[in-house]
């Protein structure tokens, strides 16, 4: 900021003067070092309109203010090409990034499929063999037995599985059923109490519950791996132009600063939560510490 506060008013007294092509360059390097301090583009543009204050603050004739304008304006414009550019790049990435996640919905789709009925045809292909063998050979029908329990707590599990991945209920009833559902699941597996305190009064735009679940999904799994947590409790709150989820345990906590320059935020998963929550415009918030975690996370929804 400091730095273009300096450079910006001299590098366009200089392309005012005549200096031509080289000073356009000079205010391409301005933008370009502003762009990497960190500095906002209204910031630039707040240099730039001080800038022509100063040069209009004396009376000048009605072509030499027009020179001036149209000057100033072809500057301002290359200073911040450097943003137009980052922008473009950013709106592109972001549409491959969207495209990804479908292919992801997909691909999770396809998994899910293979392992309600694909898997399943298996494991009826493991029934019927087991009773060929229960009837061949009527010694082993304890041990049989055995088997047999063991492949209907598989047959149990591949469904939820299947149902977690990409649940029908999110599709038929919305995302508060289908968290219910994927809750039950976690629940029995890890002891952990789960409930939703309040949930979506509407339906949601499918894109944002398939957010929301999937977001949702994750951090629970991250609750279950590290916080050694007893509980958690989910509220949703409708808001004028957004849907804001708080996710909330009462773990050990974590300091986010600390895994995000350790791990690089991967050991959480929060960088995938991060991406899956840009691809709708929506941001993430973690407050964590000695009582646990809460995670709140907004998504803007048209009215």
């Amino acid at each position: 900021m400091k730095e273009a506060a300096t450079a910006y008013p001299t590098s366009l007294r200089d392309y005012l003067g005549g200096a031509g092509e080289s000073a356009l360059q000079q205010a391409y390097q301005i933008g370009r070092r502003a762009l990497e301090a960190g500095t906002g583009l209204v910031a630039i543009a707040d240099i730039h309109h001080s800038c022509l204050r100063e040069l209009l603050a004396h009376d000048v004739g009605i072509d030499e203010r027009n020179r001036i304008l149209a000057g100033a304006a072809q500057f301002f414009a290359e200073c911040i090409s450097p943003y137009e550019m980052t922008y473009g790049g950013f709106r592109e990435a972001n549409t491959a990034l969207r495209h990804f996640n479908e292919v992801l919905e997909q691909e999770a789709k396809r998994i899910a499929n293979a392992l309600h009925d694909e898997a399943g045809q298996l494991l009826v292909a493991v029934y019927i063999a087991l009773q060929n063998l229960c009837h061949e050979v009527p010694a082993v029908q304890p041990h049989i037995l055995k088997v047999t329990q063991l492949l209907d707590q598989i047959e149990v599990q591949l469904r939820r599985l299947s149902h977690e991945l990409m649940p029908a209920l999110l599709s038929d009833l919305g995302l508060v059923p289908a968290l219910r559902y994927l809750f039950e699941g976690l629940a029995q597996r890890s002891q952990l109490q789960i409930s939703i305190e309040a949930g979506p009064e509407q339906r949601l735009p499918r894109r944002v519950e398939a957010t929301l679940y999937h977001v949702a999904k994750e951090a629970l799994h991250n609750v279950v791996k590290h916080a050694r947590a007893t509980a958690v409790w989910i509220r949703f709150q409708r808001k004028s132009d957004s849907i804001c989820c708080c996710i909330r345990d009462n773990g050990t906590g974590f300091d986010p600063a600390s895994i995000a320059v350790r791990e690089g935020e991967q050991g959480f998963g929060l960088i995938g939560m991060r991406e899956r929550l840009s691809v709708v415009g929506g941001s993430m918030q973690i407050n964590s510490g000695g009582c646990g975690t809460e995670l709140i996370i907004s998504i803007p929804v048209e009215n």
